[in-house]
This record gives C-alpha cells, structure tokens and sequence, in this order.
C-alpha cells in the first residue's frame, strides 16, 4: 500500500458519508450501500475492502469461511450474503477476533448475529439488519478478493469503504484523488454557508454565493 493510497484513507476518514455521497453524485458514481446501516449510531470507520462473496449451500456444504486471518490490520472487512436475511455470516467470534486484530470495520450485504458483542466492544458493523439464525448449512463461500455487491453498489478489493451514522459509501480505488478532492471542495462550501450564516447572512444569500444549490450536481449536467 502507498504512502498516497493510505493517505487517502486518513482523508475519507475525515469526512461525513452525507458529503461523500455529494461528490460521488457529483462525478456520476454509483458508491452509495442502499439500505446498510450501522448497528450503533456511535460507529465510524474507514478502511480498504477485504471482499468475499456468499452463494447458497451446496451438498456436501461448504464452509461460512476461516478468513479471518487473512485480513490485514485497518482492513474493512466486506460480505457479499446477495441481501439475505434469513441467515447470518457474522457474529460473536468474528467480532471478537477482528477487533482484537485492529481491523477497521465488516460491512454485510445481508445480517449479522451477537450484536451486543460490536456494541459493548465498539466495532464496526454496518449490515441490513441483526438475527440470530445462522449461515451455516445454508450459505458457504464462493470466492475471496473479487468484486462484489453492496447494496446496489459495486465495492472491489482495496476500495475505500466509509461508515458512519447515515452509512456506508464506497470510492473505487481508480477515482479516489478526484472523489475527495470534491468532497473535501464541498465540505469547505458548506462550512462557508454556517459561518455566513453564524454572522448573520440570510441563509438564501450564503447558499447562492457559495453556489450550494449545485454542489452535489453532476459536472456537465
């Protein structure tokens, strides 16, 4: 990883998804996790994408995964379940284990079991909902390190995952410089509109002359 790439991380990390999701609109990129929320409004994260992808169970089953691991330290960990919520493929050993090692996050296109255990420990969850059932017998491992589906947004090995209150977003590695350069022109924008406004300027007059109606509009529209 470049000294540049890890940079980049510290950068997302320091904005909010809502204005992440205001320059990936504004260059036209589909990075927005529909539906994929965190389990505690507390929850922050930001961090590269460890990938694995789910299928249904074959006969004899496969495994729910052993990955653990393999993932690297600061790394999000990212589930592909296709949206499932009938069964679970993280829970309480996974928390414990991926907090322990400094991993930065799991984000699950499907659910999650033992959420107490992300809550009192602090660790990153963000997924469709929580149940208990589990995964196994009923969803295995198909492949590790590919592209796959995150709520209606594609999320690929080393992409820069972000998770907050509102979500998650994901920026693809190969346009990370020009999505945070937008995001980062946008927060300054809406941080010159509160202070004009703080000083007393009509809300309308700070919003036009910071041109705040056409942030988030995609360039060339």
């Amino acid at each position: 990883m470049s000294d540049i790439q890890d940079k980049n991380v510290a950068r997302a990390a320091k904005l909010d998804t809502p204005t992440l999701s205001d320059a990936l609109d504004k260059l036209g990129i589909l990075g927005q996790c529909y539906k994929i929320k965190p389990r505690s409004s507390d929850f922050r994260m930001a961090g590269r994408a460890w990938t694995l992808k789910y299928g249904p169970a074959a006969k004899p089953c496969g495994t729910v995964g052993d990955y653990i691991d393999d993932v690297a330290p600061g790394s999000v960990v990212v589930l592909d379940n296709n949206g499932r919520e009938d069964c679970t493929v993280w829970g309480d050993i996974l928390t414990e284990i991926a907090h322990r090692r400094g991993i930065a996050g799991t984000v699950i296109n499907g659910i999650n079991r033992d959420t107490h255990l992300c809550l009192s420990l602090g660790y990153p969850v963000f997924s469709i909902d929580n149940w208990m059932r589990t995964g196994k017998d009923r969803v295995q491992v198909e492949a590790t390190g590919v592209p796959v589906n995150i709520g209606g947004a594609r999320v690929a090995p080393g992409d820069i995952l972000k998770g907050d209150t509102d979500g998650v977003v994901v920026i693809p590695k190969e346009h990370e410089d020009r999505v945070l350069e937008v995001a980062e022109a946008i927060e300054a924008a809406e941080s010159r509109i509160r202070e004009a406004a703080r000083s007393g300027m009509r809300l309308d007059e700070a919003r036009q002359l910071n041109k705040y109606h056409s942030l988030q509009t995609r360039e060339g529209a």
